[in-house]
């Protein structure tokens, strides 16, 4: 479940089938079920339709082109709203005061970048779709803290002023901090969900995710049999 105006985040261990959620409601792989945004079922349209409905996707890893400018990957993070060229550098001017960073390096190509610039770009190459919903996989992989928390504060930011976000990461605690709710995945399955307050103060949740203790979730968790779904008036998939 995700409302408008949320953050809500995915947490879990490696394999846990967080990516492969964004991935799916992005229409980067194909699912059973139902994938509602907004009341249409994303499941068979492309990525590109799926941008232009208010969906947009930074993935892991980043995935920006080494070769091309800050500014290239702006106009093209643009490229599916087909407006006025003016209406464009107004949005650039606006990522440049997002993330001040980027304007210093606007001629600059993308594989000159620092790792916490380079994923400040691929948040804003996103943000020139002007989405309604903002996928976010990893944003703090490989980064060091003071940027971490330069991109969650940012992040923040964004919900802020009306973004609506579904958030995928590793750091738990930065995840949950910044969050509003929260889902546990293991093995593709929820096995908790609830409120940031409630996940950080779960005993398990902290024992598996927040360096408490060790061990799965599952070991202390007994979760339903049943077919797992997430719901929301926005994105809804049901596995």
């Amino acid at each position: 479940h995700v409302a408008p105006g949320e953050v809500v985040c995915l947490i879990g261990a490696n394999g846990a089938g967080k990516t492969t959620t964004l991935r799916a409601i992005s229409g980067l792989v194909r699912t059973e079920g139902q994938i509602l945004y907004d009341g249409h079922d994303l499941r068979g349209l492309s990525p590109e339709k799926i941008v232009e409905m208010g969906v947009a996707h930074v993935p892991e890893g980043r995935q920006l082109f080494p070769e091309l400018t800050v500014l290239d990957h702006l106009r093209l993070g643009a490229y599916v709203r087909r407006v006025p060229r003016r209406e464009v550098e107004r949005d650039i001017e606006a990522a440049f005061t997002l993330f001040p960073a980027l304007g210093e390096r606007a001629d600059q190509p993308a594989g000159t970048l620092s790792g916490g610039e380079g994923q400040m770009l691929a948040i804003a190459k996103a943000l020139m779709a002007r989405p309604k919903l903002l996928l976010l996989d990893e944003p703090s992989l490989g980064l060091a803290p003071m940027l971490v928390r330069e991109i969650f504060r940012t992040i923040k930011k964004l919900s802020e002023e009306g973004l609506t976000v579904l958030l995928v990461e590793q750091n738990a605690r930065m995840a949950l901090e910044v969050s509003d709710r929260g889902y546990v995945l293991e093995t593709g399955r929820i096995v908790l969900e609830g409120t940031s307050e409630e996940l950080l103060g779960n005993r398990e949740v902290q024992r598996a995710y927040l360096g408490k203790g060790r061990g799965g979730f599952l070991e202390g968790v007994q979760s339903p049999k049943s077919e797992v779904r997430y719901e929301s008036s926005d994105v809804e998939p049901r596995g």
